[in-house]
């Protein structure tokens, strides 16, 4: 299988890289799109239609190639995966049905391939991502391969896209199922946050809503150790994913991040990007360190030595909080993680992460880099 990625400003030069790619007889038939919701979503689509590419695409907090990060733009891995290695799926979430959507889509993919994984993103900050997964392993089970992420947008944190040929929608999920026994893909989601202090217990939760650990309102905490200082309504949740998230703590699989996005004013508590369950322990994160790339690069070459040797292209999808908080570092860590492999990348800067956590479940995560290798057979 052959991988370029390209980018550009807008259409219009995608056209012109897209015809470049071509030049050698390369035929892709699957193009995997990041972009700003300032593009053109329905002209990039038909430019990709008439070509008679598949489209898997999201909208972005920013994206990336090989050749740099931009903001504003269109970032586009293309591969000649055989048609037949391959589906798109497309749904809206017409009545919150998470898990029931991503359940008929593995059904869906069962009956083409007998080992089916998905490249998935969704859309909407109210989508219950984890309830995605759940659908997906309640058919797939607990070793299934799903990988992806939310999509952005821009860091408006208002309205946000999925789509594919010919359909587009801002609470929805698009899906690439991809026949294993034709193509290897393997994952690995490492964060690299070091955790501080003692373990924690949730005291008061409900899904991703946390009101109490240890019986104090957890903003209370969150202000106490993490030294912050003119916290408001506007800068509180940005703010606190760089400085002091917490850090669930899980019976097998490393931690996973979990970010306050909304505070409720009025009790002091705050909605995570997923579930914190109550009882469940946590530790507070540090700032990172620059060892934090180190981290995510050393995940990277584990996973090449020990179940990917050799990959055709390679997707990131990678935590808006990481681009804040490492800023133009973050540019060394897609340098390192592509160096691993000498293969073409592309990726995203998302909402939050999907994907299994090293040793562990399916997970939502957040602040987080997500790398993702293809293969075929």
């Amino acid at each position: 299988m052959k991988a370029k990625s390209i980018k550009g400003n807008s259409t219009a030069e995608i056209k012109i890289s897209l015809d470049k790619s071509m030049q050698d007889g390369f035929k892709p038939t699957l193009a995997i799109v990041f972009l700003s919701v300032k593009q053109d979503i329905d002209a990039l689509c038909s430019l990709l239609d008439e070509t008679g590419i598949s489209v898997y695409g999201a909208t972005t907090n920013g994206e990336f190639t090989g050749e740099g990060i931009s903001s504003g733009e269109i970032a586009i891995m293309l591969l000649d995966m055989n048609p037949a290695y391959f589906t798109i799926h497309f749904e809206e979430f017409s009545e919150n049905n998470y898990q029931q959507t991503a359940k008929a889509m593995a059904k869906q993919a069962l009956e083409k391939f007998t080992h089916p994984c998905f490249l998935m993103a969704g859309s909407n900050m109210q989508t219950d991502a984890e309830e995605l997964l759940h659908g997906f392993e309640d058919i797939l089970g607990k070793k299934g391969n799903v990988y992806g992420g939310m999509a952005g947008d821009d860091f408006a944190f208002k309205e946000n896209f999925v789509f594919t040929n010919g359909r587009i929608s801002n609470k929805g999920i698009v899906a690439i199922a991809i026949d294993e026994d034709k193509i290897s893909i393997k994952g690995r989601a490492t964060h690299g946050w070091s955790a501080v202090g003692t373990e924690k217990t949730v005291t008061k939760s409900e899904g991703n809503h946390v009101f109490t650990i240890e019986d104090t309102p957890v903003l209370d905490l969150v202000v106490k150790y993490g030294g912050l200082k003119d916290v408001t309504p506007e800068n509180f949740a940005m703010q606190h994913s760089v400085t002091l998230p917490l850090q669930l703590q899980r019976e097998n699989g490393n931690s996973i991040i979990r970010v306050g996005l909304v505070v409720d004013w009025n009790d002091h508590s705050f909605y995570c990007n997923g579930n914190v369950p109550e009882g469940s322990k946590v530790r507070f994160s540090i700032p990172p360190d620059f060892d934090v790339i180190e981290k995510v690069i050393n995940e990277c070459e584990d996973l090449k030595a020990t179940e990917m040797p050799e990959a055709d292209a390679l997707l990131l999808f990678s935590c808006a909080g990481r681009l804040i908080s490492l800023g133009p570092l973050i540019s060394e860590e897609i340098e390192g993680i592509q160096k691993v492999w000498n293969a073409p990348i592309a990726g995203m800067f998302s909402t939050s992460e999907l994907a299994r956590a090293t040793n562990g479940n399916l997970e939502l995560h957040g602040l987080t880099a997500c790398c993702v290798a293809l293969k075929e057979k």
